[in-house]
């Protein structure tokens, strides 16, 4: 009847008719998928630059640690850690733990005129969880890998641990009790929601147990006289000894020539340490009482002879023992405090011509190795700090133990849980329950899936296992560290007696004492190498990427050979009460032959000097290349004829890198070195275009003449006519004896890395041992302990205050 009222049917089987009447429009559908495909898309593109961000600060936090101090590599990291996390939010975010509601469109339907609304209802399944545990996994090794150095306030500022990292965790652990609590009315969750809980609290827990250590050990090792305030006490005590040693004490026992001077070790923080106004010293120093209240020096650690568990380990532990006081003695200069009785006295004196004797050219260079070692991890580690408590390193094993416990509870749990599913790659990262609005009737709901949740496992999976070998590594360190043998040493010392009928004790501390790392070695022993004359054709694409940004030419390395370590000890033995020379003192050795080649030593600037001769040595080397890189001999003498050859080519080239690649560790002001080096290469390239200096096998004595002739006639450079004019001299020096020559050589380069080592750029050398060091910086700290800290006519005194190191 019209204008009557209508008989509204509203039973359920009626509303469920009209619903199955509403579908949707496939356009509709299409539009939403493609809206969620490419949303999902976007997060795992979000999740893989993530997970590159996490090997970047992985990868450079384990195992580039010598790089990550240069600046390029500093950039790429802090990148990395300040992008991270805003990366894992958003990725977490993504539907996180909740159903998230989606209208992706409205259609008017102009014929009916009402409106039909595309609704989807979407939740991750394990999307969020996943991408918290290994956000919390990635900080687990941030904590593993961040320096942590408490040092003298004139050493520079101490680094504590990284109050941004605790933040990190409590954002990332935020994100994951968020997780669980917007997905508490899940099925899924309600049954295992203790296990995700758990999975989720326990990272966190263990990264604040993990900075509460280091905070702890930091604040220790700062207030420690044996740690972060032992530069001044040393540097007291040094004077007290040499104060004893210039004043007559009755009673006291005749020292040995030999014996090794009273060098503190260990002990300090068990001694009563007094205030006074020139600062804190030792009380009671007398000789009698430096054996006892566990004061350890290096006197006493040689008198330990067969004290050890094993005879043949006595020596190279000696060994080791001095090298921690010597690190001490450097950490002073580094402080600005002097320190040069420890050099200047008759008995450290002795000691050390006993050190550099002829055959023991490996043990010094061993032992300032292992003392760049000591100085490496204490500038630029965590390892030193957990020292300063005995406990504290067997805590951070503990630690690191249930680190690992929990990575393989998660490797473990995972195909537990989603073991059938394993090997389905439909299992989806999200899903969302699709259904069309018509005047309040709803459509039948659609199920879409999008993702593939392998893009979630397969990270977690990985970084669990890389943290696992992150922290056998830390215990490793523990176990193989040299810090641990010496703390060894230092109770066998303090404890022979009780420990002669313990042969448990014995065989453990003889089995960490031989133990041994290769992760513990900062530097690979190798020197860099360039060369001027090494033409290339100069079209090649890193070539010209190289001259685009300025950088300069590429090095290779090569291991420091015995013949160079010979040569270079056999010259500091020779040269007379430590004076150094430029290479002068080997040509006047030779009498009229080296008087004529003494005219190139007599440029001012020192590295013109090492360029001349560095062109000079290498028209030799192109000329005689039949003894190239040869690395034994069979000669039974200190340094192998054959062997000159390749002391003075390595050596060479090594000073035309430290003029290119380290200008500021030489004598002369950097930006005039690099200058230098870069108008004689510029020089040299122009003449040398198109000529091909690498030959076959041998290169004729014509064309090596003509070599000499091009480059002495083309060139504009000073430094490349005086190289060409001097490699000439050498050719002929050849012809009387070409052992005589290379002998020459190799003493002259020698003397001349020996001549330019010392220096009072104690940046320059400290930046250079967190690369990893370098030979010129080891041979600097060899000769400051001989007491040579100067060139002759420069001044001898060492800066009062310090440059900071850290």
């Amino acid at each position: 009847m019209a204008g009557g009222n209508s008989t509204i049917n509203c039973s359920y089987a009626a509303l469920k008719q009209c619903s199955s009447k509403i579908t949707c429009d496939a356009n509709m559908v299409f539009s939403f998928g493609k809206s969620m495909g490419d949303m999902i898309w976007r997060v795992n593109a979000l999740l893989l630059i993530s997970a590159i961000l996490a090997g970047v600060i992985v990868g450079i936090g384990i195992y580039g640690q010598r790089y990550r101090h240069h600046p390029f590599t500093r950039f790429i990291f802090l990148g990395a850690t300040t992008l991270f996390l805003p990366v894992v939010s958003t990725v977490v975010s993504t539907g996180a733990g909740r159903d998230s509601d989606y209208i992706v469109r409205r259609r008017d339907d102009m014929q009916k005129g009402d409106t039909i609304w595309l609704t989807g209802k979407c939740e991750p399944v394990v999307h969020s969880f996943l991408v918290v545990i290994w956000a919390s996994l990635v900080q687990i090794i941030m904590v593993n890998t961040s320096a942590v150095v408490a040092v003298d306030d004139r050493e520079g500022g101490s680094i504590g641990p990284p109050f941004e990292l605790l933040v990190q965790g409590v954002w990332t652990c935020y994100l994951g009790i968020n997780y669980i609590i917007l997905s508490h009315n899940g099925r899924r969750i309600q049954t295992f929601g203790i296990t995700i809980a758990a999975l989720e609290v326990v990272p966190f827990a263990l990264t604040c147990a993990k900075m509460v250590l280091k905070y702890y050990a930091f604040e220790k090792a700062w207030q420690s006289f044996a740690l972060g305030r032992n530069p001044h006490l040393v540097s007291r005590y040094m004077k007290q000894q040499s104060l004893q040693e210039t004043s007559s004490h009755h009673g006291e026992p005749v020292v040995a020539e030999d014996a090794p001077p009273r060098l503190l070790v260990m002990g300090e923080e068990k001694r009563h340490v007094e205030k006074q106004p020139l600062g804190y010293m030792l009380k009671d120093d007398s000789w009698t009482t430096l054996h006892k209240n566990g004061l350890v020096t290096i006197d006493r650690v040689w008198r330990l002879g067969d004290m050890l568990p094993t005879s043949e380990l006595l020596k190279p532990r000696k060994d080791l023992c001095l090298s921690f006081a010597l690190f001490k003695l450097l950490r002073c200069r580094f402080a600005g405090y002097k320190v040069r009785n420890n050099s200047g006295s008759k008995g450290t004196f002795s000691f050390w011509s006993s050190l550099l004797k002829d055959g023991k050219h490996d043990r010094v260079f061993l032992v300032i190795l292992d003392e760049l070692y000591f100085l490496h991890d204490y500038y630029y580690s965590s390892l030193p700090i957990s020292y300063s408590k005995y406990w504290l390193p067997i805590v951070d094993i503990f630690i690191s133990l249930l680190s690992m416990a929990y990575c393989c509870a998660l490797i473990t749990i995972a195909p537990l849980w989603w073991g059938p599913y394993m090997f389905v790659p439909s299992l989806p990262q999200l899903v969302c329950h699709v259904f069309c609005i018509r005047e309040q009737l709803a459509s039948d709901t659609m199920h879409e899936e999008y993702g593939s949740w392998y893009f979630d496992l397969v990270p977690v999976i990985l970084l669990s296992v890389l943290v696992m070998l992150a922290e056998v590594r830390d215990i490793a360190s523990y176990i193989c560290s040299n810090w641990t043998k010496v703390a060894l040493i230092c109770h066998l010392v303090n404890n022979h007696a009780s420990l002669q009928h313990s042969l448990v004790k014995k065989k453990w501390i003889g089995l960490l004492l031989r133990c041994r790392c290769k992760l513990m070695k900062h530097w690979d022993e190798k020197i860099g190498q360039c060369n001027m004359l090494e033409i290339r054709p100069r079209t090649a694409l890193p070539v010209l990427l190289r001259r685009l940004l300025r950088l300069p030419d590429q090095k290779k390395k090569v291991k420091v050979q015995e013949a160079v370590k010979a040569c270079i000890m056999e010259v500091l033995r020779s040269s007379r009460h430590g004076r150094l020379s430029n290479g002068t003192a080997c040509l006047r050795r030779q009498g009229q032959v080296g008087e004529r080649l003494l005219w190139a030593c007599n440029n001012k600037s020192t590295s013109c000097t090492m360029l001349t001769w560095h062109i000079a040595t290498s028209i030799l080397e192109i000329r005689y290349p039949h003894l190239h890189d040869q690395e034994q001999g069979s000669s039974s003498s200190p340094i192998p004829n054959t062997n000159y050859k390749v002391a003075a080519t390595h050596l060479s080239r090594y000073c035309a890198y430290l003029v290119t690649w380290c200008p500021e560790l030489l004598p002369d002001d950097k930006a005039w070195s690099s200058s230098q080096y870069e108008d004689v290469k510029k020089d040299v390239e122009r003449v040398l275009a198109g000529f091909n200096t690498a030959g076959n096998s041998l290169m004729s004595e014509a064309k090596c003449q003509h070599l000499i002739q091009v480059l002495s006639a083309n060139a504009k450079h000073e430094v490349l006519k005086e190289g060409a004019r001097l490699g000439k001299q050498l050719l002929d020096l050849m012809v009387e004896g070409e052992n005589a020559a290379w002998k020459l050589l190799a003493e002259f380069w020698s003397e001349m890395i020996l001549y330019v080592a010392p220096s009072d750029n104690l940046k320059g050398h400290s930046e250079a041992i967190a690369r990893g060091s370098e030979l010129i910086t080891l041979l600097w700290v060899l000769l400051f302990h001989a007491g040579i800290i100067s060139r002759p006519g420069e001044d001898d005194g060492v800066p009062a205050t310090s440059t900071g190191v850290v």
